[in-house]
């Protein structure tokens, strides 16, 4: 069965005279009649009855009738559909972020996006590298912003974005304000609050015991509020990323000797096509000029 047979047949529904319903579809009516001839040999009866110079529809053609209208309607509305994704009318893209990555550093290049493509739908999801790379692997996300210590699996194609240091995080009045970066080995004896979605977190502590100490844990989160909430009542301080929003009362310092940089990249499945939004928003993450990072003030 075509899509062609059934529009033939439905415009002689209309008409009931196939002269006219060639006409309307712009065919010459031997096309015409023998299209609903084959459309009857496929449905395995009889559709229309012509009698002298009336046409009827037979009591089969009436039953049909209504599924191939659906049909139809199905057929254009795939189209439409079709049409605007290919537009990027209301077309998705499914985002995953990183639960550490700064929204403020990223508000600029969605705003810059937005502008440009109106109409893509852009959804993001959070989540931690293991999760998002999930995600992705399984269809769920189109592309991921993300970072992590250890090399990413073969599956997956990356692009560096930019590179971001990590600070300490204090509350006012805290020894640290004096100084322009902090050593790692100046941690020792703080009480410190661990943020459990980092994903630089092993490797923090890593550094803590490579310097002879290990990290004394006042506190754990998920939650960057919560952790930030108490840097700033003074109950320890922490690691956080550069372009972190931070609250008030919330001071920060490079980390040095040794000073620790991520990576945030584009992730996305290796060799997987994409749709023309996402391509388009891979294109403009990828040529998007980062703002370059300044040193906090004392």
């Amino acid at each position: 069965m075509e899509v062609h047979q059934v529009r033939y047949f439905l415009a002689v529904c209309e008409t009931l005279n196939f002269t006219r319903a060639a006409e309307n579809c712009n065919v010459s009516q031997p096309a015409l009649t023998r299209a609903v001839h084959k459309l009857e040999e496929e449905l395995g009866g009889l559709l229309l009855r012509r009698e002298n110079n009336l046409t009827h529809l037979t009591d089969f053609g009436r039953l049909v009738r209504p599924h191939l209208e659906q049909m139809i309607a199905d057929a254009e509305a795939a189209k439409s559909t079709a049409k605007r994704f290919l537009q990027m009318d209301n077309a998705p893209i499914n985002l995953g972020v990183m639960c550490s990555v700064g929204p403020i550093r990223f508000m600029s290049f969605l705003a810059e996006f937005h502008t440009t493509h109106p109409g893509c739908d852009v959804t993001l999801v959070e989540g931690v590298p293991g999760r998002l790379a999930e995600l992705l692997l399984d269809g769920a996300l189109d592309l991921a912003v993300m970072a992590q210590p250890e090399a990413f699996s073969h599956r997956l194609e990356v692009r560096a974005l930019y590179h971001e240091r990590f600070c300490v995080a204090f509350p006012m009045g805290h020894r640290f304000r004096e100084k322009n970066r902090v050593r790692v080995t100046d941690v020792a004896g703080e009480t410190y609050l661990a943020r459990i979605n980092c994903e630089y977190q092993d490797y923090l502590n890593e550094r803590c015991r490579e310097q002879g100490f290990a990290p004394r844990i006042g506190f754990r989160s998920e939650r960057e509020d919560w952790i930030q909430t108490m840097v700033a009542a003074g109950f320890g301080i922490c690691f956080i990323p550069e372009f972190s929003p931070t609250i008030p009362g919330v001071l920060t310092r490079i980390v040095a000797e040794p000073e620790v940089v991520r990576e945030v990249s584009l992730v996305s499945i290796a060799g997987r096509r994409f749709s023309p939004a996402v391509a388009a928003f891979a294109r403009a993450i990828r040529g998007y000029r980062w703002p370059e990072a300044r040193d906090p003030p004392p």
